[in-house]
C-alpha cells in the first residue's frame, strides 16, 4: 500500500480577508513531491482557509491513489485537533468542510500531525502565493506576521471554548493519531493573552466584509437519450449515446428559457456526447462557447452499463446491494463507487468557482454529479443522493460565496419543458 505525506496551510489576510491555501503530496518513502495544490479563495477567515488547503491536499493524494494511506501535517492545531477527534467542530462554516474532507478516505487510513510554521514552508509558500495572485499585490512581512498572529488567537480562542464544553469527539473526524505520530502544543495563558490582544487590535473598527456577488453555477441536467425512458444505467463507460428527438427538444426548450433568463455568462459542459449536445443548443442561442470539464462526467458504472436496475439486481445481486448501502462500494466491473464520483465533481467544482469567481455559469452535466453538488452545497450525508428525483433537461442552482458558504437556490425546475 503507498503512503503519503500531505502537508497543508492556508491564510487570510485580515480574517476574514483576502484568502488562499496550499498543499503538498510527498512520497511518504522517497520525499518526492508527487503534487502542488493552491488557489485563491477570496475573502474567507483563516480557518475556512486552513480547511480548504487540507480538502485540496487530501483529494491531490486521493487522486493520486485513492487506497494510499495518508500522513497529514499542519501547523493549524484546530484542525490537527478536530479532525483528529479531540476537539468539537462548533462553527457552522467549518463542519461541512471537516465532514467532506473525513470522507475522502477512509477514517482508518488517515493520521494527523500538528508542526510548527517553520516546517510547513512549502504550503504556506503556496497559500501566499495564492493570496498575491489573487490580490495582485504581495503582503509585506509585517502584515503576513499580524495575519498569522491574528489566526493563532482565533485558534486559541476556539480551543478555550472547547475546554469549556463537554469533551466529544468531532462527529465527522477520524480516529485520534497514534501518540507516537501527534505532536501537541501548549500554548501558554500570557501567550494567549498577547494573541488575543493582537486580534483585537488588528479587528478594531472592522465591519462585515463585503463579500460581493457570489458565484452561481446553473445546473443543467442533459436532455433524454434512447436509454432515459428506459431507466438504464447510462454513465462514463457505457455506450454514449446521443440524445433522442425527445432529448433534442427538451434541450432546444431549455436554451429558450436561459435565454429569458438572460444571466448566463459562460457554458461548461460534461465531455460526454448528450452533455455536449445539450450545452451546444443553449450556447448556439446565448451565442457563446462551450467549454469542456472533465469532472463533470457521469459516474463509470461499470458492467451495468445499458442494464434497467432489475436487470443489474438479477445479475449482481450482492454487489448492488453493497452499493446501494456504501458509497464506496463500486458498481460490478470495476465503475466508479459515488466516493470517487465525489471527490473528482468537488475537485472540478473548486477549479470552476476559482475560474468564473463572481459570475454565473451554465454547467451541462448528468444526474450524479448534479445530485453530488447539490448534496456537498448543503452538507448532506451521501446517502441522500439516494433521495432526490432529477428529471431529464431540469434545472438547478447553486451560489458559492467569497467566505466558502454555499446555498441552494433552486431545484428540478421543470416548468420550460411544459
Amino acid at each position: 500500500m503507498r503512503e503519503f505525506m500531505v502537508e497543508a496551510d492556508g491564510g487570510s489576510r485580515g480574517n476574514p480577508g483576502p484568502a488562499g491555501y496550499g498543499a503538498v503530496v510527498f512520497d511518504a518513502v522517497t520525499g518526492e513531491v508527487l503534487a502542488e495544490e493552491s488557489a485563491y479563495l477570496g475573502v474567507v477567515t483563516n480557518n475556512v482557509a486552513e480547511y480548504r488547503g487540507l480538502l485540496a491536499g487530501l483529494r491531490a493524494a486521493h487522486a493520486l491513489d485513492p487506497g494510499a494511506r495518508v500522513h497529514v501535517r499542519m501547523d493549524s492545531k484546530l484542525a490537527v485537533e478536530q479532525m483528529s477527534g479531540r476537539w468539537q467542530i462548533k462553527h457552522p462554516d467549518l463542519k461541512p468542510l471537516a465532514s467532506e474532507a473525513a470522507r475522502v478516505f477512509p477514517a482508518a487510513r488517515v493520521t494527523y500531525e500538528w508542526i510548527p510554521r517553520e516546517r510547513n514552508k512549502h504550503a504556506d509558500r503556496l497559500a501566499n502565493e495564492a493570496m498575491d495572485a489573487g490580490t495582485g499585490k504581495t503582503a509585506p512581512a509585517e502584515a503576513v506576521a499580524q495575519a498569522d498572529a491574528v489566526a493563532q488567537a482565533d485558534a486559541v480562542a476556539e480551543a478555550e471554548v472547547v475546554a469549556q464544553t463537554e469533551p466529544a469527539p468531532a462527529a465527522p473526524a477520524a480516529p485520534a493519531a497514534p501518540a507516537a505520530t501527534t505532536a501537541t502544543a501548549a500554548v501558554s495563558g500570557k501567550a494567549a493573552a498577547d494573541l488575543r490582544a493582537a486580534s483585537n487590535v488588528a479587528k478594531a473598527g472592522w465591519s462585515a466584509p463585503d463579500l460581493g456577488p457570489p458565484t452561481t453555477f446553473v445546473l443543467l441536467r442533459h436532455g433524454e437519450t434512447p436509454l432515459t425512458p428506459q431507466k438504464r444505467f447510462s454513465g462514463s463507460g457505457g455506450s454514449d449515446p446521443s440524445l433522442s428527438d425527445v432529448g433534442r427538444e427538451q434541450a432546444r426548450r431549455a436554451a429558450a428559457a436561459l435565454a429569458r433568463r438572460g444571466t448566463i455568462e459562460a457554458v461548461v459542459a460534461s465531455p460526454l456526447a448528450r452533455t455536449r449536445e445539450t450545452a451546444a443548443a443553449v450556447a448556439e442561442r446565448l451565442a457563446l462557447p462551450v467549454a469542456v470539464e472533465d469532472g463533470l462526467r457521469e459516474t463509470d458504472f461499470g458492467a451495468w452499463e445499458g442494464l434497467t436496475f432489475g436487470e443489474a439486481r438479477a445479475r449482481h445481486p450482492d454487489d448492488l446491494t453493497a452499493w446501494l448501502s456504501s458509497p464506496e462500494a463500486e458498481p460490478t466491473g470495476g465503475g466508479e463507487s459515488f466516493a470517487a464520483t465525489a471527490v473528482r465533481v468537488a475537485a472540478a467544482r473548486d477549479r470552476l468557482v476559482a475560474a468564473y469567481a463572481g459570475r454565473t455559469v451554465l454547467l451541462v452535466t448528468h444526474v450524479t454529479p448534479i445530485k453530488t453538488l447539490l448534496r456537498l452545497a448543503l452538507g448532506a450525508p451521501p446517502e441522500s443522493v439516494f433521495r432526490m428525483e432529477l428529471s431529464a433537461a431540469s434545472l438547478s442552482v447553486v451560489a458559492y460565496y467569497a467566505d466558502g458558504n454555499a446555498s441552494v437556490r433552486l431545484f428540478n425546475e421543470t416548468s420550460h419543458l411544459r
